[in-house]
């Protein structure tokens, strides 16, 4: 069953400014992401921070908690071998998904400066409940 949806874009110029900022990436960023990131440079760092800050902001609008709901950096968005997007939950984040049994989905696109990310929380639960 689908819990939630959410969608987002964000402008990479603005993320990549606010990169210069450790305070910003460490409230933004999991130490995982940072270190993916730390590897790229120029436009590709900025659309991957700018995407990744999208998926986050798509998760709390699918999860309906808002900003409120859970710490950014809870919400670790890294790659896997491939270059798929996936969700790294922790802390309070993780305890959440996994207390609904969740399963997250999670798509990104960038072009021109702009980054959108687009999330879907799939519930599973036994029958009967």
């Amino acid at each position: 069953m689908i819990l939630g949806v959410g969608i987002d874009l964000c402008d990479a110029s603005r993320i990549e400014k606010s990169l210069e900022k450790q305070t910003f990436c460490d409230y933004v960023y999991a130490p995982a992401e940072q270190t993916l990131l730390a590897g790229l440079s120029g436009k590709r760092r900025a659309e991957t921070a700018a995407a990744n800050f999208a998926a986050k902001e798509a998760f709390l609008k699918a999860a309906g908690t808002g900003l409120g709901g859970f710490a950014l950096s809870e919400l670790a968005l890294l790659r896997a071998e491939n270059g798929a997007p996936y969700f790294e939950l922790q802390g309070r984040a993780a305890t959440w998904a996994v207390q609904r049994g969740l399963t997250v989905h999670v798509s990104l696109t960038h072009e021109k400066g702009l980054a959108s990310a687009i999330v879907l929380l799939e519930e599973h639960r036994p029958k009967g409940e």
